[in-house]
């Protein structure tokens, strides 16, 4: 293999200081073994550029966090799933292990998502089908079943009740003879997100930053190697968002939380690399591949410049990608195959470090297991087939993605600006020296009063961001609806032989035996030592000490989501979104 020649593009030229900075990182004990030829036997380079410019590993990571790319390990193959009970969803997660699956992704149902017990008047109907329904430990318990959860990374993905669930997550390791200190996974968690875009909140938003600090505290204490929280810029794009937006309200979410961790007096080389991200792949190839590479790169300066952090680690941004659940359509559904193939294709080429690749009947239903199939090969077909791990980042050095790169960063500065002011700062998003001292003068004070943080409670206070996101999909929808904008088989070449598919439907008796086996659970509880647990939780809710070991207490004793989620809405209230017309 070519791993010891480094291509120029144009002339090998020996020598050049970026050279050999890529060469010193360059470290063939990592590389796989694998083919890292062309499909006609053709040997490439492991990194092609420049010698002035900036190379694979090297800060501020545009092209990539690590100096091998792919060659030294590929993205997670990790497929979002959940639906019905917890034993049909853990049926679903042993096939996809089984079939080259590389971790898990939990969907939850509504009720879950929004701290709702299955037996809550509120959760009629909704049981079980838009994601997997849990209501004390013990579903946990059954969803992992079989499962090793200290060898499988693990995503979570939900926000307003992320911490109780998370308890459980850690009760039912305990009784599955795993020690949590060995956990590894993701944890959404993202509260900002649900007040911008996707409305799955319980209190106000300072009691869920209490929550959240409390959560980061104790995994950077207790459980190194987890993630607590992933900062989701999907849902956003999803909402109607364009990728800049996407990508400049995300990173702005996360300022804020590194912001949290610093109030609380955590060292940001320790905590920030255990912040991750939640990307949405769109089906605008290059505008998408623009987007990662400004991501990495606006959050290592920012990391580096404004909040002191002087690890690589710390700096790197780490992300999971979705292909575009908003680009799929009910029209020829089979046409979503080749979307979610191009996004996947994109997402990989803009240094994803795992993926989750939507099913073709989504727009319809859950995915059916063959759905769930052939999304999953699509996305082994892209590593198996494709040669794009061949090369770390193959499309840099294009005049087109750089220059894009540099618009969309451009574009999110001109957000940060806009969130800065909104918090009533007068600096400028460029001038990272000045917000560095900004940072250091919010010092021992609380989170609110933070620079980022400031303007991103207002932005949602004034409903800024939701009106930002509206615009955005209105003037997408006048596109589409005039033609300026074309969907194959909405609005142009809408012929078609397709038959209606058959879709995964989740029966009825999904609810009526969750809520029987809640039922008996109740019954058959230590109910003192839930209420007893209930009451400690409180207590320590009134107290600035961390809620995470009493909240564990409780989900021990098989307290319930609801009981615990309820008990705290009776403590801090409920939030209300301000009208914004």
């Amino acid at each position: 293999m070519a791993d010891d020649v480094v291509s120029t593009g144009s002339a090998d030229r020996e020598g050049s200081n970026a050279r050999e900075r890529w060469q010193q990182r360059y470290d063939r004990s990592r590389v796989r073994q694998a083919d890292f030829t062309t499909l006609s036997g053709m040997e490439v380079d492991p990194a092609y550029g420049t010698d002035d410019s900036e190379w694979p590993g090297e800060f501020p990571f545009t092209r990539g966090l690590y100096a091998t790319g792919y060659r030294g390990r590929a993205w997670t193959i990790r497929q979002f799933a959940g639906f019905g009970n917890a034993q049909q969803t853990n049926e679903r997660y042993k096939m996809i292990l089984n079939r080259g699956g590389g971790g898990l992704s939990v969907a939850f149902d509504m009720p879950t998502l929004m701290g709702r017990d299955s037996d809550d008047p509120k959760s009629l109907g909704e049981v079980g089908h838009c994601g997997v329904a849990v209501d004390t430990a013990a579903d946990l318990d059954a969803l992992f079943e079989g499962i090793p959860l200290d060898e499988v990374t693990t995503s979570m993905t939900i926000s307003g009740p992320a911490v109780p669930v998370f308890c459980m997550m850690l009760a039912s390791a305990e009784r599955h003879g795993v020690d949590p200190a060995r956990l590894n996974g993701t944890l959404q968690t993202d509260i900002f997100k649900e007040y911008i875009a996707q409305k799955e909140w319980l209190f106000p938003p300072k009691p869920h930053l209490r929550l959240i600090g409390d959560l980061m505290e104790y995994c950077a204490e207790s459980i190194p190697d987890y993630k607590p929280l992933s900062v989701s810029g999907y849902h956003i794009r999803e909402a109607g968002s364009t990728a800049a937006q996407e990508l400049a309200f995300t990173l702005a979410d996360g300022f804020g939380y590194v912001e949290l961790g610093l109030s609380r007096g955590l060292d940001v080389d320790t905590f920030a690399p255990g912040l991750s991200f939640f990307f949405d792949s769109h089906v605008d190839f290059f505008e998408e591949i623009a987007k990662f590479r400004a991501a990495r790169r606006i959050w290592a300066r920012w990391l580096r410049d404004v909040y002191g952090a002087t690890s690589e680690k710390a700096q790197w941004l780490r992300f999971h990608t979705q292909t575009a659940g908003v680009s799929l359509t009910a029209q020829q559904p089979y046409n979503n195959v080749v979307r979610t193939g191009i996004e996947a294709l994109a997402a990989v080429l803009g240094g994803t470090n795992s993926l989750h690749t939507n099913a073709l009947d989504e727009t319809l239903a859950l995915p059916s297991e063959q759905a769930a199939e052939i999304a999953l090969r699509t996305q082994q077909v892209v590593m198996e087939e494709t040669g794009v791990v061949n090369v770390a980042d193959p499309l840099g050095g294009s005049w087109y993605v750089e220059a894009l790169t540099d618009k969309i960063e451009a574009e999110a500065y001109a957000v940060f600006d806009k969130v800065l002011a909104m918090g009533g700062s007068t600096l400028s998003a460029h001038d990272h020296d000045g917000l560095a001292d900004a940072v250091r003068d919010s010092a021992g004070r609380d989170v609110e009063s933070w620079p980022m943080t400031r303007g991103i409670l207002r932005g949602i206070e004034d409903g800024w961001f939701m009106s930002e996101i509206a615009e955005a999909a209105f003037q997408y929808q006048t596109a589409l609806e005039k033609g300026d904008k074309r969907v194959v088989g909405v609005n142009c070449h809408e012929e078609s032989v397709t038959h209606d598919l058959e879709i995964l439907r989740v029966s009825h008796e999904v609810e009526v035996e969750q809520v029987r086996a809640l039922a008996q659970r109740r019954v058959e509880r230590d109910q003192a030592a839930v209420d007893a647990a209930l009451s400690r939780m409180l207590e320590v809710a009134r107290t600035q000490d961390n809620m995470v070991p009493a909240m564990l207490e409780a989900c021990r004793a098989e307290a319930t989501l609801g009981e615990i989620c309820d008990a705290l809405r009776a403590e801090w209230g409920e939030y209300r979104e301000p009208a914004r017309f």
